[in-house]
């Protein structure tokens, strides 16, 4: 069963994030315990692009695999009938397998799907994509742990 998408204030009930860190714009598609699928919209405007490059603006890998961690954070907690709350978070863990194939820059929109691949306890792991009109521009398989907020 695929579930309603997401917009941007339902998204804050999940992710802790805000901006300029909040890097999911929507949820298209929420298949609880399977999949997710959602979007970033790159803009020029992003902070990190004065820096990242002067005169040749990249998105930075890192902030890719952000993006598709918080997509999948989204996954998580949706998947076990939960909201962000103050009892527990969800951390990332760690990254294997990472692979960038293309630059991700001002206007493009970043397509992400993140597919459970493993879930112990609190322990879940990850299948994700990010793709830029078709073409694949990062896959990594994320960990995260849902653990005690402090």
């Amino acid at each position: 069963m695929t579930d309603t998408p997401l917009d941007i204030r339902e998204i804050l009930e999940y992710l802790p994030h805000r901006y300029p860190f909040l890097l999911v714009d929507r949820v298209l598609e929420l298949e609880q315990g399977r999949r997710i699928q959602g979007l970033k919209n790159v803009t020029i405007n992003e902070p990190f692009f004065p820096g990242h490059f002067p005169g040749h603006p990249v998105m930075p890998g890192v902030l890719i695999i952000e993006a598709m961690a918080q997509l999948s954070g989204v996954l998580a907690l949706a998947s076990a009938g939960r909201k962000l709350g103050a009892e527990s978070v969800v951390y990332l863990t760690g990254v294997d397998k990472a692979r960038f194939k293309r630059p991700v820059t001002p206007g493009d929109q970043l397509m992400m799907t993140a597919e459970l691949l493993q879930q112990r306890r609190t322990l879940t792991r990850f299948a994700c994509r990010a793709e830029v009109d078709g073409q694949l521009a990062c896959e990594a398989e994320i960990r995260c742990v849902e653990a005690p907020a402090e």
